[in-house]
């Protein structure tokens, strides 16, 4: 047994903020207090405590972000880790290695972490990195917006038929993968690339199988409702960073009204657009959205000045970025399934577009009135490192602290953004709710973003210091599974954390004629194809609603 005594606690879950009082650990699990026990303590005195942070959106395993390492040596330079006792040497800012993920996860307090997009030909890949990033627990999600299959199914015109066999594809692409959830991203858009052509709206045609965007979306939301899987569909909308694409976005929303979705990095899909072209913020729109939907959820992918390496499944868009900086990338071609794109880059203030995004990032956080349906990324290593949550955070919380960092941007970005306008500032029950509380619940996971009895005995202890960034920046304490494994900035345990996976039905086949098709244009035989139980040992299932 291990207490955990005399901290402000911190549990949205259950009504709890700033409250001194113990926390009692037994068996990896929280535990109601004993009536009398002599047990190891940790003394939280002056400390915020609170469950380990959830990240709901992040690129730390498989094809792409180990293909982003091997073109990026200098991200390795001038950060890395020596070994200790206990831990592994490793090294990375915007693509740190996979021990170095799992060392700098826990240096923040986070506990839960999701890979957020797996082709599924490149599953088996991603979970060994997963398994080898220590402590945090770890699982992905599943691509497939322009996945061969899903759209040969969508293209029935026998409603019923389809949406059975959607509803039975998506649990097999789930089973054979071991993902969690299902990513889209920019739906069609991919396919269409490919065939040389764009997506213009959501009612464009993606050869050769003449269904949607919009169909697409709808069809995936409905699945996966009728699955009752714990997570929505995770959706990466058309037109990521175009200007104007706000008209997309909003259209994307208005089609599923009604559905649980989840829209990722909205910042990257929140821009009007300037009488010249150029990029302005749209977020008061987008937030207006937000809050007139409580079925909706969404991560910010907020912009961080400096080094970023941008990589994602949306290969047109990468190939778009690349013609922009005109400097080293990668595009590759995943058959059947998706493309993907690697492009890096620096965001910087004085740069009137990296200005206007960093603006657009903090006015959705700050304009969603309900931080339980918005949540704190960068969408690493896209718009910057997760290692900056300690700065954000302080964004957020600090009226006066956001105000210097806008004199340092460009004079033209006040003219196209409301940032300075606004006043709000965070509590830390808020910061809890969007670190943590928030991912927990739209993840589907009732152990996790909780400290109340049965929870996961997953607890980050902060020192309340004379900033929010610093307060953040260094736990004093963190337990995992009911260990303590970070105390006094160093890792103490660096054993492994478990993976996480979904509880279908099981021995689902794939219907006769999409094994046909598959085995007929795919260079992987269907018997190949699944990622076997040897790479997801003591996978742990979550159920379904």
């Amino acid at each position: 047994m291990l207490r955990i005594a005399h901290g402000r606690v911190y549990d949205p879950q259950h009504g709890v903020g700033g409250e001194i009082r113990d926390v009692w650990i037994q068996e990896g699990k929280v535990v109601a207090p004993p009536a009398m026990v002599d047990a190891p303590t940790i003394d939280a005195s002056g400390c915020a405590v609170m469950p380990g942070g959830v990240e709901i959106h992040s690129h730390v395993a498989g094809a792409k972000v180990n293909t982003g390492r091997s073109i990026c040596p200098e991200d390795h330079t001038d950060h890395f880790r020596l070994h200790t006792d206990v831990t592994r040497a490793g090294c990375g800012y915007t693509i740190p290695t996979t021990f170095m993920t799992g060392y700098e996860y826990v240096r923040l307090g986070y506990t839960t972490l999701f890979e957020a997009a797996v082709p599924p030909l490149t599953a088996r890949h991603a979970h060994e990195e997963l398994r080898d990033i220590p402590i945090v627990d770890t699982g992905c999600y599943t691509v497939m917006g322009n996945n061969y299959l899903v759209l040969k199914v969508l293209s029935d015109p026998d409603e019923a038929r389809r949406r059975e066999r959607m509803r039975e594809l998506v649990a097999w692409l789930l089973q054979a993968t071991r993902g969690y959830a299902v990513k889209i991203v920019n739906p069609g858009g991919v396919e269409n690339w490919k065939w040389n052509q764009d997506v213009t709206d959501l009612d464009t045609a993606v050869p050769p199988f003449g269904v949607t965007p919009r169909q697409i979306v709808s069809g995936l939301a409905q699945a996966v409702e009728e699955l009752g899987l714990p997570h929505s569909i995770h959706l990466h909308a058309n037109h990521l960073g175009e200007p104007g694409n706000v008209d997309t976005t909003l259209a994307t929303m208005h089609a599923l009204a009604g559905h649980r979705v989840h829209f990722t990095h909205l910042q990257f899909h929140s821009y009007d657009i300037t009488q010249r072209g150029g990029y302005a913020s749209a977020a008061s729109r987008i937030a207006e959205c937000v809050n007139a939907h409580p079925e909706f959820t969404c991560d910010v992918g907020q912009l961080v000045f400096g080094p970023a390496t941008t990589m994602t499944s949306d290969a047109p868009m990468e190939f778009r970025l690349h013609h922009l900086q005109k400097q080293k990338w990668v595009n590759v071609d995943v058959e059947m399934e998706t493309g993907s794109g690697i492009v890096p880059m620096v965001y910087r203030p004085h740069t009137l577009v990296n200005a206007v995004q960093w603006c657009v990032g903090l006015e959705l956080m700050l304009l969603i009135r309900d931080p339980w349906r918005v949540f704190l990324t960068t969408d690493h290593p896209n718009a910057g490192p997760f290692v900056a949550y300690p700065l954000l955070i302080r964004l957020l919380m600090d009226l006066d602290f956001r105000r210097s960092w806008l004199d340092r941007l460009h004079p033209q970005a006040r003219q196209y953004t409301c940032l300075h306008e606004l006043t709000r500032e965070y509590t830390l029950e808020e910061i809890v709710i969007v670190t943590r509380a928030g991912p927990a619940r739209a993840l589907g996971l009732p152990r996790k973003g909780q400290l109340g009895v049965g929870a996961d005995a997953d607890v980050a202890v902060f020192r309340l210091q004379q900033d929010w960034q610093s307060t953040f920046s260094n736990p004093a304490c963190v337990v995992k599974g009911g260990k303590v494994v970070w105390r006094d900035g160093e890792v103490v345990d660096s054993g492994a954390g478990r993976a996480l996976g979904i509880d279908l039905a099981a021995g689902r086949q794939l219907a006769p004629d999409l094994a046909e098709c598959f085995e007929r244009y795919s260079t992987v035989k269907l018997e190949n194809y699944a990622v076997e139980d040897e790479y997801v040992p003591d996978l742990e299932l979550v159920a379904c609603r």
